[in-house]
């Protein structure tokens, strides 16, 4: 049994014919609803009666939601290199990760020498494709810094800038037939795709060690390879020959090219829509039982994507790779692999972890937290990278990333009950949310993560009028240590429910929230930029001045030092939360009172004009210091320390949130984020020294006067700081919960909290 341990990919094949232009585009969406994976197309860019299939490409991936699109193969002689690789990043961008390469050296040079382009002999046409797999590569690569340089015979840069990096690592993935071409295949491919009406019985055994001798000796695993096919054939009720019968038989003929040949993608050429539901509907489930249960008998279901010696070389030690589940191994990234460095750090920590697991489902979740508990490292857990503790990476361990579960589901029924799956971002709840009329406050970037918000607390920019995110969210579902997915609320296990409200990075994987949104019109949103040279008098008015405001006003002030001859400055983000333009403009001038006031921008716009949809990939910058505190008032010896603090040097940025309000009319036992008789959050960022060089400075001048922290905002470690973020009597409420969900303290990398005592 050959087994390159993929995952099968069951796709179409389709002619770009123009002269219904929308017909390919039915057929992919049908292709899609047939239950299928991907959709592909010819390319012929010099054949006037088909429509370009680069642009039919990008129609398609925005007129359907779950298939990849690929070319099947693209023309690369009449496409450069270069520019194919931007515009399939970009398409990988704005499709959610949905475009594979697929790439042809070029066959009809008669057809593209008429078009321009010069002629190639076979020899020449294998390294020009070589060097633009190159370029294509090294324009994807943005964690190299250095501009592009490929000189090559066909195809060059010198200094081409990199970027943009793809969504998600593009397979790229080549049609051939011949050996020198399946060669290259070996060396750098990430998949072969021929068809099957040009190959011979036994070409695609002698291809395969072919590829697998040139990958061998190039220093990769055969496996890194996926194996593909096109097909075609008919559906009949009885069997004509081959792949030319009942869809029984398309089972059984496809799983031998599976099972004996390695084939992990079969992609059938047709324009017949009862041919692609049957496909679809009838054969692909079968076929992927049939390869599945072959494989769990012969013992070689695929526990993970085996890699080659430099992949192997870069695994850590603690980690049982090979006893990776199937599903999981097969989007794993793990520190030898192209996409390492899009995953592995976070919005301000660089991170170094043994391998990043990716799922899709909640019961992905669940295999990944029990794999996880075997191994000898730690476990981070990520929703979308941002948070500056930085604590969802590590160095050595295992990192969950839940990215994939990004759903944001609002009910046509007309309640406002709206379902978060925790991958996604507060700038597409607010972008989906928005046409409905409707919002939740939820921080000031739009790169948040759903889940690490709402399991936190959620100090948002209408948290006075509204409140925290925590205190609208009335449902989760959860996978703790166990491994059992659980569905929680106020009825079914509420004292979990209440523990995931605040502590929720201690309890569990959570994989999705119901949240009550709230009717929301637009609101007014203001930067103030002022002069704070008087920096204590500057604190103490403007905490003054919202405590005062009605509770439709939240402002956060963000203060820098100053340096360089310049004096400090401040930026002051406030949001009046209704469109009362009237009642905004004299909150916002007693606001403008504070200091000198340098300049004023305000608008009238909706939720989602302020807290926008934003890239979630992050590039890391060393290990973040920052301290965190909640204040009661800002009264004028805390505003004299503060304004010390800030000309101390020890921190970039001084932050100051106003919560109060609706934050404090929730009972402190409702929740457990305890902190509800403040009224603001103080945060600083960026120390120059590390951790160390901010914390000294901290602990003498600001956190005497701090009642509490938002744990969010906190990179110090210190025993002492988790009774801080979780007073008494939540302490040994959450320890009591603790040790029924997570006796072992499997959750331990975000304050952990130790099980109570049995």
């Amino acid at each position: 049994m050959t087994d390159y341990g993929h995952d099968l990919i069951l796709g179409t094949f389709h002619t770009p014919q123009n002269r219904d232009p929308q017909a390919p585009v039915r057929l992919a969406q049908l292709a899609e609803n047939a239950g299928l994976d991907l959709v592909t197309f010819q390319d012929h860019p010099y054949q006037p009666a088909f429509l370009d299939a680069w642009t039919l490409m990008t129609w398609v991936a925005a007129s359907t939601e779950r298939v990849q699109v690929a070319g099947n193969v693209l023309n690369l002689p009449l496409r450069p290199p270069a520019v194919l690789a931007r515009a399939g990043a970009s398409l990988d961008l704005l499709s959610g990760g949905r475009f594979a390469m697929g790439l042809g050296a070029g066959a009809f040079w008669d057809a593209i020498e008429a078009m321009g382009t010069p002629r190639l002999a076979p020899g020449e046409a294998v390294t020009a494709l070589e060097e633009a797999i190159d370029i294509i590569r090294g324009i994807w690569d943005t964690s190299d810094r250095t501009p592009l340089r490929v000189h090559g015979t066909h195809h060059q840069v010198d200094g081409a800038k990199r970027g943009p990096a793809p969504a998600h690592d593009v397979p790229l993935w080549i049609g051939a037939v011949k050996p020198r071409m399946q060669r290259l295949i070996g060396r750098k491919g990430d998949g072969w795709l021929p068809s099957l009406s040009y190959l011979q019985p036994g070409d695609l055994a002698k291809g395969n060690a072919v590829i697998d001798e040139a990958a061998l000796a190039a220093g990769r695993d055969p496996s890194a390879v996926r194996r593909m096919l096109n097909v075609n054939g008919k559906f009949s009720t009885s069997r004509l020959g081959y792949l030319q019968g009942p869809p029984e038989q398309w089972v059984e003929e496809l799983g031998a090219l599976a099972l004996e040949d390695g084939v992990s993608g079969f992609v059938l050429a047709t324009d017949d829509p009862r041919e692609i539901q049957v496909f679809g509907e009838e054969v692909a489930p079968a076929l992927r039982e049939l390869v599945a249960t072959a494989r769990r008998s012969a013992g070689t279901a695929p526990a993970a994507r085996r890699r080659g010696a430099a992949a192997l070389a870069a695994r850590r030690e603690g980690i049982d790779y090979d006893s990776l589940p199937a599903a999981l191994g097969e989007r794993a990234v793990e520190p030898g692999d192209r996409a390492y460095d899009a995953v592995r750090h976070t919005y301000m920590r660089s991170g170094a972890p043994g391998v990043v697991l990716r799922p899709r489902s909640a019961e992905e979740v669940a295999e990944a937290v029990v794999w996880a508990r075997e191994q000898d490292v730690p476990l981070a857990v990520r929703s979308a990278g941002h948070g500056i503790s930085g604590r969802s990476t590590n160095d050595g361990g295992v990192l969950l990333d839940v990215g994939a579960l990004d759903q944001v589901v609002v009910p046509d029924d007309g309640s406002r009950r709206v379902r978060l799956g925790a991958g996604g971002t507060w700038g597409q709840v607010a972008e989906v949310l928005s046409p409905h009329g409707l919002a939740i406050s939820s921080g000031d970037s739009g790169g948040v993560g759903v889940g690490g918000l709402a399991t936190t607390g959620g100090i948002g920019l209408m948290g006075r009028k509204h409140g925290l995110t925590i205190d609208h969210v009335v449902a989760a579902e959860v996978v703790t240590a166990d491994g059992r997915v659980r569905v929680v609320d106020a009825r079914n296990e509420p004292e979990l429910f209440w523990a995931l409200r605040g502590a929720g990075g201690n309890m569990g994987v959570v994989t999705w929230v119901d949240v009550e949104a709230t009717p929301v019109t637009d609101l007014v949103y203001s930067i103030m930029v002022l002069d704070a040279s008087d920096t204590a008098g500057l604190l103490e008015r403007w905490a003054a001045t919202v405590e005062a405001a009605p509770r439709e006003l939240t402002s956060f002030l963000h203060m820098s030092a100053g340096r360089g001859g310049r004096g400090p400055m401040a930026q002051l983000m406030t949001v009046w939360a209704d469109d009362d333009t009237d009642a905004a403009i004299r909150a916002l001038e007693s606001l403008a009172d504070s200091a000198p006031l340098l300049d004023h921008q305000a608008v009238l716009t909706p939720y989602s004009g302020i807290v926008r949809r934003a890239d979630a990939q992050h590039s890391g910058g060393g290990e973040p210091g920052s301290r965190s505190g909640l204040l009661e008032h800002v009264d004028q010896a805390t505003a004299r320390d503060l304004a010390r603090f800030l000309g101390s040097g020890a921190a970039q940025l001084l932050q100051l949130r106003a919560v109060g309000g609706a934050v404090n009319d929730v009972a402190a036992d409702a929740t457990a984020y305890a902190h509800r008789t403040q009224n603001f959050s103080v945060a600083a960022f960026g120390s120059r020294g590390g951790a160390a060089g901010i914390d000294g400075v901290w602990d003498d001048l600001v956190h005497p006067h701090t009642d509490g922290l938002y744990l969010s905002f906190e990179t110090d470690a210190r025993p002492e700081r988790l009774l801080e973020a979780f007073p008494e009597p939540t302490l040994t409420r959450l320890r009591q919960v603790k040790r029924q969900v997570d006796p072992t303290n499997l959750f331990s990398a975000n304050f952990p909290i130790p099980p109570a005592d049995a």
